[in-house]
């Protein structure tokens, strides 16, 4: 089959409609094995575009796929990106109605809160943390609209990098108060410690991670802009949620943030 703009029109459409519903659709690898990296970050700017005209407005950008263990998952050597928007925001100590996910998992991270524009390419870590004005806890929320989450690299790229929401705590810590590899996480559920990581587990430090995204972007003529809240990877396993639980990240040095289903 040959995938043209009417097709990915049409991908798009299906992946905006599964995200409204809460409704799952099958693997877009499995239906049209042709689809490219390429062909998927275009439906997926076809995707936010939809949201966009729905008066969604974007808020930063998230870094997916940073870890070995995932990249070797999903057979890739680099991670993926998604953006953003207000829509997906929640609040430390809000509710999240499960009914408004379809099969949401639960990771740790460190956000970056910029106060100067990056564009690549040829952004280092030392540029990154001269644009950054500190760091929060977060929690993403991530959901995918593929069924049973069977994803390749296109599938979860054209999903928008299985964006559902995130969660920030409520203060941005000076870098200088962060050791950003050392940093530890630890994950509670209904006040079990359910996983932990470090600040290394995102491509070896969570700003390695941003200053790939930085450049990748930058090579689509895409900043990343002052005020942007940019998440920076998983820093451990991505934990199942459902209605009824509650959610407490820590970071080390950083501090944290809690949410709950229900």
């Amino acid at each position: 089959m040959t995938i043209d703009d009417a097709l990915l029109h049409t991908i798009s459409l299906e992946l905006y409609n599964a995200q409204r519903k809460a409704e799952a659709v099958a693997p877009l690898t499995g239906r049209y094995p042709e689809l490219t990296l390429e062909h998927a970050y275009a439906i997926q700017q076809q995707l936010i575009a939809r949201r966009l005209d729905d008066g969604e407005r974007v808020v930063g950008k998230k870094i997916g796929v940073t870890s070995q263990v995932v990249m070797n998952l999903l057979g890739v050597g680099q991670p993926d990106f998604g953006i953003l928007t207000d829509a997906m925001t929640v609040n430390s100590g809000e509710s999240i109605a499960a009914s408004s996910l379809i099969q949401p998992k639960a990771e740790g991270e460190l956000a970056f809160v910029l106060k100067h524009d990056l564009k690549g390419p040829g952004i280092t870590v030392a540029d990154v943390l001269r644009a950054t004005e500190g760091v929060m806890v977060c929690f993403e929320i991530v959901d995918s609209r593929i069924q049973d989450w069977k994803i390749k690299i296109q599938d979860t790229v054209a999903d928008n990098a299985s964006c559902g929401v995130f969660v920030l705590s409520d203060r941005v810590v000076p870098l200088s108060d962060v050791d950003l590899q050392l940093c530890g996480m630890v994950l509670e559920k209904n006040g079990e410690i359910v996983a932990t990581g470090a600040g290394a587990a995102s491509m070896g430090s969570p700003a390695v991670a941003v200053a790939w995204l930085a450049n990748t972007l930058g090579h689509l003529g895409v900043p990343l802009k002052a005020g942007e809240v940019i998440l920076s990877g998983s820093l451990g396993p991505m934990v199942p949620v459902k209605a009824g639980d509650n959610l407490r990240v820590s970071i080390g040095g950083v501090g944290s943030c809690s949410v709950r289903f229900n």
